[in-house]
Protein backbone atom coordinates (compact mmCIF):
# COMPACT_ATOMS: atom_id res chain seq x y z
CA UNK A 1 0.00 0.00 0.00
CA UNK A 2 1.44 3.34 -1.09
CA UNK A 3 -0.58 6.01 0.68
CA UNK A 4 0.95 8.78 -1.37
CA UNK A 5 0.38 7.09 -4.72
CA UNK A 6 -3.23 6.41 -3.69
CA UNK A 7 -3.72 10.01 -2.64
CA UNK A 8 -2.13 11.29 -5.83
CA UNK A 9 -4.66 9.20 -7.74
CA UNK A 10 -7.42 10.96 -5.77
CA UNK A 11 -5.92 14.33 -6.67
CA UNK A 12 -5.85 13.41 -10.35
CA UNK A 13 -9.47 12.20 -10.15
CA UNK A 14 -10.48 15.51 -8.55
CA UNK A 15 -8.67 17.47 -11.26
CA UNK A 16 -10.43 15.43 -13.96
CA UNK A 17 -13.79 16.18 -12.31
CA UNK A 18 -13.00 19.90 -12.25
CA UNK A 19 -12.11 19.74 -15.94
CA UNK A 20 -15.36 17.91 -16.71
CA UNK A 21 -17.26 20.65 -14.87
CA UNK A 22 -15.54 23.27 -17.03
CA UNK A 23 -13.69 24.77 -14.08
CA UNK A 24 -10.30 23.71 -15.46
CA UNK A 25 -9.00 23.31 -19.02
CA UNK A 26 -9.01 19.72 -20.35
CA UNK A 27 -5.83 17.67 -20.89
CA UNK A 28 -3.66 19.37 -18.29
CA UNK A 29 -0.13 17.99 -18.03
CA UNK A 30 -0.10 16.32 -14.61
CA UNK A 31 3.46 14.94 -14.80
CA UNK A 32 4.75 17.36 -12.15
CA UNK A 33 1.86 16.88 -9.72
CA UNK A 34 3.03 15.11 -6.57
CA UNK A 35 1.57 13.92 -3.29
CA UNK A 36 4.36 13.44 -0.75
CA UNK A 37 5.19 13.66 2.94
CA UNK A 38 5.31 17.29 4.12
CA UNK A 39 8.67 18.60 5.24
CA UNK A 40 7.13 19.54 8.59
CA UNK A 41 5.01 16.73 10.06
CA UNK A 42 2.91 19.30 11.95
CA UNK A 43 1.47 20.43 8.61
CA UNK A 44 -0.31 17.11 8.08
CA UNK A 45 0.22 13.73 6.47
CA UNK A 46 0.25 14.56 2.76
CA UNK A 47 1.45 17.65 0.88
CA UNK A 48 0.07 18.35 -2.61
CA UNK A 49 1.74 20.73 -5.07
CA UNK A 50 -0.95 20.55 -7.79
CA UNK A 51 -2.16 24.16 -7.51
CA UNK A 52 1.38 25.51 -7.72
CA UNK A 53 2.52 23.48 -10.75
CA UNK A 54 -0.76 23.70 -12.71
CA UNK A 55 -1.74 27.35 -12.20
CA UNK A 56 -0.01 28.62 -15.34
CA UNK A 57 -1.57 25.91 -17.54
CA UNK A 58 -4.95 26.48 -15.93
CA UNK A 59 -4.78 30.24 -16.33
CA UNK A 60 -5.54 30.67 -12.65
CA UNK A 61 -3.70 31.94 -9.63
CA UNK A 62 -2.48 29.07 -7.40
CA UNK A 63 -4.66 29.82 -4.40
CA UNK A 64 -7.88 29.99 -6.44
CA UNK A 65 -7.01 26.63 -8.02
CA UNK A 66 -6.16 25.22 -4.58
CA UNK A 67 -9.59 26.23 -3.26
CA UNK A 68 -11.30 24.32 -6.10
CA UNK A 69 -9.19 21.25 -5.43
CA UNK A 70 -9.63 21.38 -1.65
CA UNK A 71 -13.41 21.37 -2.06
CA UNK A 72 -13.15 18.09 -3.97
CA UNK A 73 -10.61 16.45 -1.65
CA UNK A 74 -12.70 17.10 1.46
CA UNK A 75 -15.17 14.53 0.15
CA UNK A 76 -12.57 11.75 0.33
CA UNK A 77 -13.43 9.09 2.95
CA UNK A 78 -9.78 9.00 4.03
CA UNK A 79 -9.37 12.75 4.58
CA UNK A 80 -9.91 14.23 8.05
CA UNK A 81 -8.89 17.75 7.12
CA UNK A 82 -7.41 19.57 4.14
CA UNK A 83 -6.14 23.14 4.11
CA UNK A 84 -4.25 25.67 2.02
CA UNK A 85 -0.90 27.06 3.12
CA UNK A 86 0.92 30.07 1.70
CA UNK A 87 0.27 30.90 -1.95
CA UNK A 88 -1.38 27.57 -2.79
CA UNK A 89 0.24 24.54 -1.17
CA UNK A 90 -2.30 21.97 0.01
CA UNK A 91 -1.89 19.93 3.19
CA UNK A 92 -4.10 16.99 4.07
CA UNK A 93 -4.49 15.13 7.33
CA UNK A 94 -5.71 11.55 7.05
CA UNK A 95 -8.28 9.80 9.20
CA UNK A 96 -7.17 7.39 11.89
CA UNK A 97 -8.44 4.30 10.06
CA UNK A 98 -5.79 4.75 7.34
CA UNK A 99 -2.90 3.69 9.57
CA UNK A 100 -4.23 0.27 10.68
CA UNK A 101 -5.07 -0.44 7.06
CA UNK A 102 -1.49 0.38 6.15
CA UNK A 103 -0.03 -2.00 8.76
CA UNK A 104 -2.29 -4.82 7.55
CA UNK A 105 -1.04 -4.16 4.03
CA UNK A 106 2.59 -4.44 5.18
CA UNK A 107 1.88 -7.75 6.87
CA UNK A 108 0.46 -9.10 3.61
CA UNK A 109 3.46 -7.94 1.55
CA UNK A 110 6.15 -9.08 3.96
CA UNK A 111 9.75 -8.33 3.00
CA UNK A 112 8.57 -7.04 -0.39
CA UNK A 113 6.81 -4.09 1.27
CA UNK A 114 7.54 -0.95 -0.72
CA UNK A 115 8.26 -2.78 -3.97
CA UNK A 116 6.23 -1.49 -6.90
CA UNK A 117 5.74 -1.28 -10.66
CA UNK A 118 6.73 2.38 -10.60
CA UNK A 119 9.35 1.85 -13.35
CA UNK A 120 6.82 0.13 -15.63
CA UNK A 121 9.41 -2.33 -16.92
CA UNK A 122 11.66 0.32 -18.47
CA UNK A 123 14.94 -1.30 -19.56
CA UNK A 124 17.90 0.10 -17.64
CA UNK A 125 21.57 -0.81 -17.93
CA UNK A 126 23.63 -0.10 -14.81
CA UNK A 127 27.35 -0.31 -15.48
CA UNK A 128 29.52 -0.19 -12.39
CA UNK A 129 32.99 -1.10 -11.15
CA UNK A 130 34.46 -1.72 -14.67
CA UNK A 131 37.94 -1.47 -13.19
CA UNK A 132 40.94 -2.12 -15.42
CA UNK A 133 41.72 -5.85 -14.95
CA UNK A 134 45.33 -5.15 -14.11
CA UNK A 135 45.15 -6.04 -10.43
CA UNK A 136 42.91 -6.63 -7.43
CA UNK A 137 40.11 -4.19 -6.73
CA UNK A 138 41.20 -1.51 -4.28
CA UNK A 139 39.32 0.61 -1.76
CA UNK A 140 38.75 3.25 -4.42
CA UNK A 141 36.50 0.76 -6.23
CA UNK A 142 34.48 -0.20 -3.15
CA UNK A 143 32.21 2.80 -3.05
CA UNK A 144 31.24 2.66 -6.72
CA UNK A 145 30.73 -1.09 -6.48
CA UNK A 146 28.35 -0.81 -3.52
CA UNK A 147 26.58 2.24 -4.93
CA UNK A 148 26.02 0.62 -8.33
CA UNK A 149 24.83 -2.64 -6.83
CA UNK A 150 22.40 -0.94 -4.44
CA UNK A 151 21.12 1.32 -7.20
CA UNK A 152 20.47 -1.68 -9.44
CA UNK A 153 18.58 -3.41 -6.61
CA UNK A 154 16.59 -0.24 -5.91
CA UNK A 155 15.58 0.14 -9.56
CA UNK A 156 14.61 -3.52 -9.71
CA UNK A 157 12.49 -3.20 -6.56
CA UNK A 158 10.64 -0.25 -8.06
CA UNK A 159 9.72 -2.00 -11.28
CA UNK A 160 12.53 -1.32 -13.73
CA UNK A 161 14.00 -4.07 -15.92
CA UNK A 162 17.65 -3.84 -14.86
CA UNK A 163 20.83 -5.38 -16.26
CA UNK A 164 23.97 -5.16 -14.10
CA UNK A 165 27.04 -4.85 -16.28
CA UNK A 166 30.83 -4.75 -15.99
CA UNK A 167 32.87 -3.36 -18.88
CA UNK A 168 36.21 -5.17 -19.19
CA UNK A 169 38.98 -2.90 -20.45
CA UNK A 170 40.84 -5.77 -22.14
CA UNK A 171 42.08 -3.81 -25.15
CA UNK A 172 44.88 -1.28 -25.31
CA UNK A 173 48.45 -0.85 -24.17
CA UNK A 174 47.87 -1.45 -20.44
CA UNK A 175 46.87 -5.07 -21.13
CA UNK A 176 50.13 -5.73 -22.93
CA UNK A 177 52.04 -4.09 -20.07
CA UNK A 178 50.27 -6.45 -17.67
CA UNK A 179 51.18 -9.46 -19.82
CA UNK A 180 54.85 -8.42 -19.81
CA UNK A 181 54.70 -8.08 -16.02
CA UNK A 182 53.25 -11.58 -15.70
CA UNK A 183 55.90 -12.97 -18.05
CA UNK A 184 58.52 -11.97 -15.48
CA UNK A 185 56.56 -13.80 -12.77
CA UNK A 186 56.41 -16.80 -15.10
CA UNK A 187 60.21 -16.80 -15.36
CA UNK A 188 60.41 -16.37 -11.57
CA UNK A 189 58.15 -19.40 -11.09
CA UNK A 190 60.60 -21.41 -13.22
CA UNK A 191 63.43 -20.49 -10.84
CA UNK A 192 64.96 -17.49 -12.58
CA UNK A 193 66.10 -14.47 -10.58
CA UNK A 194 64.16 -11.58 -12.13
CA UNK A 195 65.55 -8.90 -9.79
CA UNK A 196 63.61 -5.67 -9.33
CA UNK A 197 60.48 -5.25 -11.44
CA UNK A 198 61.35 -2.62 -14.07
CA UNK A 199 59.62 0.74 -13.80
CA UNK A 200 56.49 0.88 -15.89
CA UNK A 201 55.48 -2.72 -15.16
CA UNK A 202 53.13 -3.95 -12.43
CA UNK A 203 55.12 -4.98 -9.32
CA UNK A 204 52.34 -6.43 -7.14
CA UNK A 205 52.77 -9.90 -5.65
CA UNK A 206 49.23 -10.75 -6.76
CA UNK A 207 50.75 -11.62 -10.16
CA UNK A 208 52.85 -14.45 -8.73
CA UNK A 209 50.00 -17.01 -8.86
CA UNK A 210 49.41 -16.09 -12.50
CA UNK A 211 53.06 -16.69 -13.33
CA UNK A 212 52.95 -20.01 -11.48
CA UNK A 213 49.84 -21.06 -13.42
CA UNK A 214 51.59 -20.24 -16.69
CA UNK A 215 54.61 -22.27 -15.64
CA UNK A 216 52.40 -25.27 -14.87
CA UNK A 217 50.52 -24.99 -18.15
CA UNK A 218 53.33 -24.16 -20.59
CA UNK A 219 56.47 -25.35 -18.80
CA UNK A 220 59.57 -23.75 -20.34
CA UNK A 221 57.96 -23.23 -23.76
CA UNK A 222 58.16 -19.43 -23.54
CA UNK A 223 61.65 -19.15 -22.05
CA UNK A 224 64.10 -17.22 -24.27
CA UNK A 225 61.36 -16.77 -26.87
CA UNK A 226 60.57 -13.46 -28.59
CA UNK A 227 57.59 -11.51 -27.30
CA UNK A 228 55.61 -12.32 -30.42
CA UNK A 229 55.70 -16.03 -29.47
CA UNK A 230 54.16 -15.64 -26.02
CA UNK A 231 52.45 -12.25 -25.62
CA UNK A 232 48.97 -13.23 -26.88
CA UNK A 233 48.77 -16.46 -24.84
CA UNK A 234 50.14 -14.84 -21.68
CA UNK A 235 47.72 -11.92 -22.11
CA UNK A 236 44.67 -14.19 -22.52
CA UNK A 237 45.61 -16.35 -19.53
CA UNK A 238 46.31 -13.27 -17.42
CA UNK A 239 43.00 -11.62 -18.35
CA UNK A 240 41.07 -14.75 -17.44
CA UNK A 241 42.78 -15.08 -14.05
CA UNK A 242 42.50 -11.36 -13.27
CA UNK A 243 38.77 -11.42 -13.98
CA UNK A 244 38.37 -14.53 -11.82
CA UNK A 245 40.09 -12.66 -8.99
CA UNK A 246 37.89 -9.59 -9.51
CA UNK A 247 34.73 -11.72 -9.53
CA UNK A 248 35.85 -13.38 -6.28
CA UNK A 249 36.56 -9.99 -4.69
CA UNK A 250 33.14 -8.68 -5.73
CA UNK A 251 31.46 -11.85 -4.48
CA UNK A 252 33.02 -11.20 -1.07
CA UNK A 253 31.12 -7.92 -1.12
CA UNK A 254 27.97 -9.79 -2.23
CA UNK A 255 28.09 -8.30 -5.72
CA UNK A 256 27.42 -10.17 -8.94
CA UNK A 257 27.06 -8.86 -12.48
CA UNK A 258 24.85 -10.39 -15.12
CA UNK A 259 27.00 -9.22 -18.03
CA UNK A 260 30.79 -8.93 -18.37
CA UNK A 261 31.31 -7.05 -21.62
CA UNK A 262 34.68 -7.20 -23.37
CA UNK A 263 36.08 -4.02 -24.92
CA UNK A 264 38.26 -6.23 -27.11
CA UNK A 265 35.14 -7.82 -28.63
CA UNK A 266 34.07 -4.43 -29.96
CA UNK A 267 37.20 -4.34 -32.14
CA UNK A 268 37.31 -7.99 -33.20
CA UNK A 269 33.61 -8.03 -34.14
CA UNK A 270 33.77 -4.84 -36.19
CA UNK A 271 31.40 -3.08 -33.78
CA UNK A 272 33.62 0.01 -33.60
CA UNK A 273 33.61 0.41 -37.37
CA UNK A 274 29.83 -0.11 -37.43
CA UNK A 275 29.18 2.51 -34.75
CA UNK A 276 31.40 5.10 -36.46
CA UNK A 277 29.65 4.37 -39.75
CA UNK A 278 26.28 4.93 -38.08
CA UNK A 279 27.39 8.34 -36.86
CA UNK A 280 28.81 9.13 -40.27
CA UNK A 281 25.53 8.27 -41.99
CA UNK A 282 23.74 10.57 -39.56
CA UNK A 283 26.09 13.42 -40.46
CA UNK A 284 27.84 13.57 -37.09
CA UNK A 285 31.39 12.84 -38.35
CA UNK A 286 33.73 15.27 -40.13
CA UNK A 287 37.40 15.85 -40.89
CA UNK A 288 38.79 18.84 -39.05
CA UNK A 289 41.25 20.34 -36.60
CA UNK A 290 40.87 20.87 -32.88
CA UNK A 291 42.08 23.85 -30.93
CA UNK A 292 44.96 23.03 -28.56
CA UNK A 293 43.99 22.30 -24.93
CA UNK A 294 43.63 25.32 -22.69
CA UNK A 295 46.59 26.01 -20.44
CA UNK A 296 49.89 24.20 -20.93
CA UNK A 297 49.96 22.33 -24.24
CA UNK A 298 51.11 18.68 -23.89
CA UNK A 299 54.37 17.68 -25.61
CA UNK A 300 52.58 15.10 -27.74
CA UNK A 301 50.01 17.59 -29.01
CA UNK A 302 49.53 17.40 -32.78
CA UNK A 303 47.88 20.10 -34.85
CA UNK A 304 46.53 17.88 -37.60
CA UNK A 305 43.36 17.06 -39.45
CA UNK A 306 41.43 14.33 -37.64
CA UNK A 307 38.27 12.27 -37.82
CA UNK A 308 36.00 14.03 -35.33
CA UNK A 309 32.58 13.45 -33.78
CA UNK A 310 30.41 16.58 -33.56
CA UNK A 311 29.98 16.23 -29.80
CA UNK A 312 29.44 19.98 -29.32
CA UNK A 313 26.20 19.69 -31.32
CA UNK A 314 24.88 17.58 -28.43
CA UNK A 315 26.08 19.65 -25.47
CA UNK A 316 29.71 18.52 -25.09
CA UNK A 317 32.50 21.05 -24.57
CA UNK A 318 34.62 19.96 -27.55
CA UNK A 319 34.34 17.68 -30.56
CA UNK A 320 35.94 14.30 -29.94
CA UNK A 321 38.63 12.57 -32.05
CA UNK A 322 37.87 9.01 -33.16
CA UNK A 323 41.22 8.01 -34.66
CA UNK A 324 44.86 8.39 -33.64
CA UNK A 325 47.59 9.58 -35.96
CA UNK A 326 48.53 5.96 -36.73
CA UNK A 327 44.98 5.27 -37.93
CA UNK A 328 43.92 3.16 -34.94
CA UNK A 329 40.80 4.02 -33.00
CA UNK A 330 40.88 6.17 -29.88
CA UNK A 331 39.53 4.95 -26.57
CA UNK A 332 36.57 7.26 -27.14
CA UNK A 333 35.73 5.32 -30.30
CA UNK A 334 35.31 2.24 -28.11
CA UNK A 335 32.95 4.26 -25.90
CA UNK A 336 30.90 5.10 -28.99
CA UNK A 337 30.70 1.45 -30.02
CA UNK A 338 29.81 0.34 -26.48
CA UNK A 339 27.01 2.92 -26.25
CA UNK A 340 25.76 1.80 -29.64
CA UNK A 341 25.69 -1.81 -28.46
CA UNK A 342 23.66 -0.90 -25.37
CA UNK A 343 21.19 1.08 -27.46
CA UNK A 344 20.86 -1.83 -29.90
CA UNK A 345 20.06 -4.08 -26.93
CA UNK A 346 17.00 -1.94 -26.24
CA UNK A 347 18.04 -0.06 -23.09
CA UNK A 348 16.17 3.20 -22.56
CA UNK A 349 18.36 4.36 -19.70
CA UNK A 350 22.11 3.98 -19.43
CA UNK A 351 23.54 4.43 -15.94
CA UNK A 352 27.31 4.79 -15.51
CA UNK A 353 28.84 4.70 -12.03
CA UNK A 354 32.29 6.25 -12.25
CA UNK A 355 35.03 7.60 -10.00
CA UNK A 356 35.13 11.30 -9.21
CA UNK A 357 38.09 11.74 -11.58
CA UNK A 358 35.83 10.85 -14.54
CA UNK A 359 33.75 14.03 -14.44
CA UNK A 360 34.81 14.83 -17.99
CA UNK A 361 32.97 11.75 -19.24
CA UNK A 362 29.50 13.00 -18.36
CA UNK A 363 28.84 15.27 -21.32
CA UNK A 364 30.57 13.05 -23.88
CA UNK A 365 28.56 9.97 -22.89
CA UNK A 366 25.34 11.96 -23.04
CA UNK A 367 26.34 13.40 -26.41
CA UNK A 368 27.09 9.97 -27.89
CA UNK A 369 23.72 8.53 -26.85
CA UNK A 370 21.85 11.55 -28.19
CA UNK A 371 23.64 11.32 -31.52
CA UNK A 372 23.18 7.57 -31.92
CA UNK A 373 19.58 7.21 -30.71
CA UNK A 374 18.17 10.69 -31.17
CA UNK A 375 17.86 13.36 -28.49
CA UNK A 376 15.52 12.41 -25.67
CA UNK A 377 15.29 8.77 -26.78
CA UNK A 378 17.80 7.27 -24.36
CA UNK A 379 18.44 8.78 -20.93
CA UNK A 380 22.09 8.79 -19.80
CA UNK A 381 22.75 9.07 -16.08
CA UNK A 382 26.30 9.40 -14.77
CA UNK A 383 26.92 9.12 -11.04
CA UNK A 384 30.36 10.05 -9.75
CA UNK A 385 31.58 8.54 -6.49
CA UNK A 386 34.03 10.49 -4.37
CA UNK A 387 37.04 8.94 -2.69
CA UNK A 388 36.98 6.92 0.52
CA UNK A 389 39.64 7.61 3.14
CA UNK A 390 40.47 4.75 5.50
CA UNK A 391 41.33 5.32 9.15
CA UNK A 392 41.90 3.25 12.25
CA UNK A 393 41.19 5.17 15.46
CA UNK A 394 41.71 8.38 13.52
CA UNK A 395 45.01 7.33 11.95
CA UNK A 396 45.33 6.71 8.17
CA UNK A 397 45.47 3.01 7.25
CA UNK A 398 48.67 1.71 5.67
CA UNK A 399 48.84 0.17 2.23
CA UNK A 400 48.37 -3.53 1.51
CA UNK A 401 51.65 -5.44 1.15
CA UNK A 402 50.11 -7.87 -1.31
CA UNK A 403 48.90 -5.16 -3.66
CA UNK A 404 52.07 -3.13 -3.31
CA UNK A 405 50.36 0.15 -4.11
CA UNK A 406 47.01 0.35 -2.31
CA UNK A 407 44.55 -1.07 0.21
CA UNK A 408 42.50 -3.76 -1.50
CA UNK A 409 38.75 -4.23 -1.42
CA UNK A 410 39.34 -7.66 0.08
CA UNK A 411 41.40 -6.15 2.93
CA UNK A 412 38.43 -4.03 3.97
CA UNK A 413 35.77 -6.73 3.57
CA UNK A 414 37.81 -9.38 5.38
CA UNK A 415 38.27 -7.13 8.40
CA UNK A 416 34.75 -5.78 8.99
CA UNK A 417 32.46 -7.92 6.81
CA UNK A 418 30.45 -7.08 3.69
CA UNK A 419 27.35 -5.78 5.49
CA UNK A 420 29.27 -3.11 7.41
CA UNK A 421 31.12 -2.03 4.28
CA UNK A 422 27.96 -1.82 2.19
CA UNK A 423 25.94 0.15 4.73
CA UNK A 424 28.70 2.63 5.52
CA UNK A 425 29.40 3.27 1.84
CA UNK A 426 25.76 4.33 1.51
CA UNK A 427 25.61 6.62 4.54
CA UNK A 428 26.73 9.62 2.47
CA UNK A 429 25.70 10.98 -0.88
CA UNK A 430 27.88 9.49 -3.60
CA UNK A 431 29.40 12.87 -4.51
CA UNK A 432 30.42 13.63 -0.90
CA UNK A 433 33.81 12.47 0.46
CA UNK A 434 33.62 9.58 2.92
CA UNK A 435 35.84 8.73 5.89
CA UNK A 436 35.78 5.07 6.92
CA UNK A 437 37.23 4.34 10.34
CA UNK A 438 37.61 0.61 11.07
CA UNK A 439 37.21 1.18 14.80
CA UNK A 440 34.07 3.28 14.56
CA UNK A 441 32.21 1.15 12.02
CA UNK A 442 32.51 -1.95 14.20
CA UNK A 443 31.68 -0.46 17.60
CA UNK A 444 28.34 -1.45 19.10
CA UNK A 445 26.76 1.90 19.87
CA UNK A 446 24.02 4.18 18.60
CA UNK A 447 26.74 6.29 16.96
CA UNK A 448 27.40 3.44 14.54
CA UNK A 449 24.52 3.58 12.01
CA UNK A 450 24.82 0.01 10.74
CA UNK A 451 24.73 -1.37 14.29
CA UNK A 452 21.84 0.95 15.18
CA UNK A 453 19.68 -0.28 12.28
CA UNK A 454 20.62 -3.96 12.62
CA UNK A 455 20.03 -3.78 16.37
CA UNK A 456 16.46 -2.62 15.73
CA UNK A 457 15.82 -5.70 13.57
CA UNK A 458 17.54 -7.96 16.11
CA UNK A 459 15.56 -6.48 19.01
CA UNK A 460 12.27 -7.14 17.23
CA UNK A 461 13.36 -10.67 16.36
CA UNK A 462 14.24 -11.24 20.01
CA UNK A 463 10.81 -10.09 21.21
CA UNK A 464 9.03 -12.31 18.69
CA UNK A 465 11.20 -15.26 19.71
CA UNK A 466 10.41 -14.73 23.41
CA UNK A 467 6.72 -14.52 22.54
CA UNK A 468 6.86 -17.85 20.71
CA UNK A 469 8.71 -19.42 23.64
CA UNK A 470 5.90 -18.16 25.87
CA UNK A 471 3.34 -19.83 23.64
CA UNK A 472 2.20 -16.62 21.95
CA UNK A 473 2.33 -17.15 18.19
CA UNK A 474 2.31 -14.45 15.53
CA UNK A 475 0.78 -16.67 12.85
CA UNK A 476 -2.48 -14.70 12.63
CA UNK A 477 -1.44 -11.03 12.32
CA UNK A 478 -4.61 -10.26 10.36
CA UNK A 479 -6.52 -10.73 13.62
CA UNK A 480 -4.65 -7.85 15.26
CA UNK A 481 -6.66 -4.75 16.14
CA UNK A 482 -4.41 -1.84 15.23
CA UNK A 483 -7.06 0.64 16.38
CA UNK A 484 -5.68 -0.18 19.84
CA UNK A 485 -2.41 1.57 19.00
CA UNK A 486 -3.12 5.16 19.95
CA UNK A 487 0.08 6.43 21.56
CA UNK A 488 1.72 9.24 19.60
CA UNK A 489 4.93 7.16 19.29
CA UNK A 490 3.01 4.28 17.72
CA UNK A 491 1.11 6.55 15.33
CA UNK A 492 4.40 8.25 14.46
CA UNK A 493 5.92 4.90 13.58
CA UNK A 494 2.93 4.09 11.36
CA UNK A 495 3.40 7.39 9.54
CA UNK A 496 7.07 6.57 9.12
CA UNK A 497 6.22 3.17 7.65
CA UNK A 498 3.75 4.84 5.29
CA UNK A 499 6.50 6.96 3.76
CA UNK A 500 8.71 4.01 2.83
CA UNK A 501 7.24 3.23 -0.63
CA UNK A 502 7.48 6.91 -1.48
CA UNK A 503 11.12 6.96 -0.30
CA UNK A 504 11.93 4.08 -2.65
CA UNK A 505 10.29 5.76 -5.64
CA UNK A 506 11.96 9.10 -4.93
CA UNK A 507 15.34 7.39 -4.44
CA UNK A 508 14.93 5.49 -7.72
CA UNK A 509 13.97 8.67 -9.59
CA UNK A 510 16.98 10.55 -8.21
CA UNK A 511 19.31 7.50 -8.48
CA UNK A 512 20.22 7.96 -4.82
CA UNK A 513 20.22 4.68 -2.86
CA UNK A 514 21.68 6.43 0.17
CA UNK A 515 18.16 7.72 0.87
CA UNK A 516 17.25 4.22 2.00
CA UNK A 517 20.09 4.21 4.54
CA UNK A 518 18.93 7.55 5.89
CA UNK A 519 15.35 6.30 6.10
CA UNK A 520 16.31 3.08 7.90
CA UNK A 521 18.36 5.04 10.43
CA UNK A 522 15.39 7.31 11.14
CA UNK A 523 13.00 4.35 11.39
CA UNK A 524 15.38 2.58 13.78
CA UNK A 525 15.58 5.73 15.92
CA UNK A 526 11.77 5.89 16.16
CA UNK A 527 11.60 2.21 17.08
CA UNK A 528 14.33 2.44 19.74
CA UNK A 529 12.53 5.49 21.18
CA UNK A 530 9.31 3.45 21.49
CA UNK A 531 11.27 0.61 23.10
CA UNK A 532 12.74 2.98 25.68
CA UNK A 533 9.33 4.56 26.29
CA UNK A 534 7.97 1.12 27.16
CA UNK A 535 10.53 0.76 29.93
CA UNK A 536 8.92 3.66 31.80
CA UNK A 537 5.32 3.04 30.71
CA UNK A 538 4.37 -0.67 31.12
CA UNK A 539 1.20 -0.19 29.05
CA UNK A 540 3.41 0.52 26.02
CA UNK A 541 5.43 -2.68 26.29
CA UNK A 542 5.19 -5.11 23.43
CA UNK A 543 4.10 -8.00 25.65
CA UNK A 544 1.42 -6.69 28.02
CA UNK A 545 0.73 -9.01 30.93
CA UNK A 546 -2.94 -9.91 31.19
CA UNK A 547 -3.87 -8.37 27.84
CA UNK A 548 -3.55 -10.98 25.09
CA UNK A 549 -5.35 -8.84 22.53
CA UNK A 550 -2.97 -5.90 22.92
CA UNK A 551 0.03 -8.22 23.03
CA UNK A 552 -0.90 -9.88 19.74
CA UNK A 553 -1.53 -6.47 18.17
CA UNK A 554 1.83 -5.12 19.26
CA UNK A 555 3.62 -8.28 18.07
CA UNK A 556 1.96 -7.89 14.67
CA UNK A 557 3.01 -4.23 14.63
CA UNK A 558 6.60 -5.27 15.42
CA UNK A 559 6.43 -7.77 12.57
CA UNK A 560 5.41 -5.00 10.18
CA UNK A 561 8.31 -2.82 11.31
CA UNK A 562 10.68 -5.76 10.91
CA UNK A 563 9.41 -6.37 7.36
CA UNK A 564 10.14 -2.75 6.46
CA UNK A 565 13.66 -2.86 7.90
CA UNK A 566 14.33 -6.17 6.15
CA UNK A 567 13.05 -4.76 2.86
CA UNK A 568 15.38 -1.77 3.05
CA UNK A 569 18.37 -3.81 4.16
CA UNK A 570 17.69 -6.29 1.36
CA UNK A 571 17.83 -3.54 -1.27
CA UNK A 572 21.09 -2.29 0.23
CA UNK A 573 22.43 -5.84 0.05
CA UNK A 574 22.57 -6.57 3.79
CA UNK A 575 21.38 -9.63 5.65
CA UNK A 576 19.06 -8.56 8.51
CA UNK A 577 20.47 -9.52 11.92
CA UNK A 578 18.40 -11.95 14.01
CA UNK A 579 20.50 -11.46 17.14
CA UNK A 580 23.45 -9.30 18.19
Amino acid sequence: MNIFAAFQSEVETALAALAAEGKLPPNLDLSKVAAEPPRDASHGDVAINAAMVLSKQAGSNPRALAELLVAKLKASPDVADVSIAGPGFINARLKAHVWPRLVQSILKQGNSFGHSRFGQGKKVNVEYVSANPTGPLHVGHVRGAVFGDALAALLTATGFDVTKEYYINDAGAQVDVLARSVYLRYLEALGQNIGEIPEGLYPGEYLKPVGEALAREFGKAFVDQPESAWLAKVRDKTMAMMMDMIRDDLAALKITHEVFFSEKSLHTSGAVDAAIKRLEQQGHIYQGRLDPPKGEVPEDWEDREQTLFRATAFGDDVDRPLKKSDGSFTYFASDVAYSNDKINRGFKELVYVLGADHGGYVKRLQAVASALAGEGTVNVVVRLCQLVKLFRNGEPVRMSKRAGQFVTLRDVVDEVGPDVVRFMMLMRRNEAPLDFDFAKVTEQSKDNPVFYVQYAHARISSVLKKAREAGITDDAPHAADFDLLTDESEIGLMRKLASYPRVLEAAATAHEPHRISFYLHELAADFHALWNKGKEAPQLRFMVEGDARMTRTRLAFLTAIRYCIASGLGILGLTPAEDM
